[in-house]
């Protein structure tokens, strides 16, 4: 299987690795029928550098356990701190405020000067990736112009959505053109003349009596 490379997070593969490894990467670009061999030596191939990283991770933390219990113990450590730092460092550790305190009273000795300013450039540039990142969180999180209330009423197009989510109704057709205005009424309309009341009906003659 995969071993890690020393302590320097490198991964060393042997011969019967590698072929397997070209495979896998010959099938990536032009892929093509497998048969059954390949896709087993691909499987137990991932699952063997699973198991390099996990390796890996743990030679890790136990390199940054004797670091940290070396850099407890300066002055009298100090051959084995640095030499134990400058291996982390190489494994890709970024060096904290307490090992640019424990290099600045050891920089009388050429080596903890040297790795003083390796450090220093270090942590300046993790300084600057971190404010980096957060300027853009920041402009991705930027908080967005809320919509005055006076125009959260406003009616939606038609065919989108309203603001509840649901199509927004079709708009009602125009009326017609307005009617003309009404022309002003004349006096007579307004006052119009009293009528005299009509003359009763005249009375029937009366018949005269035959002696």
């Amino acid at each position: 299987m995969p071993t890690p490379y020393g302590n320097r997070g490198g991964m060393a593969f042997g011969a019967e690795e590698l072929r397997v490894l070209r495979r896998a990467l010959a099938l990536a670009l032009h892929p093509s029928p497998v048969s059954a061999q390949d896709v087993q030596d691909c499987l137990r191939l991932a699952e063997s550098v699973d198991q390099a990283v996990d390796e890996g991770a743990r030679l890790r933390a136990f390199l940054l356990a004797d670091l940290a219990r070396y850099r407890a113990a300066l002055p009298g450590t100090t051959t084995g701190y640095l030499s134990l730092l400058d291996e982390a460092l190489a494994a890709g550790y970024g060096p904290g405020a307490d090992d640019l305190a424990a290099l600045r009273a050891l920089r009388g000795n050429p080596s903890a000067a040297t790795l003083l300013e390796r450090c220093r450039t270090l942590a300046e540039r993790d300084v600057r990736a971190r404010l980096e990142g957060r300027t853009q969180v920041r402009a991705q999180t930027r908080v967005q112009p809320r919509v005055p209330a006076s125009r959260t009423r406003l009616l939606a197009l038609p065919g989108g959505l309203a603001a509840d989510g649901k199509p927004a109704s079709a708009p009602k057709p125009p009326a017609g053109p307005p009617a003309p205005p009404r022309p002003m009424p004349t006096p007579a309309e307004v006052f119009p003349p009293k009528r005299r009341p009509a003359p009763p009906p005249a009375a029937p003659p009366k018949e005269l009596a035959v002696g």
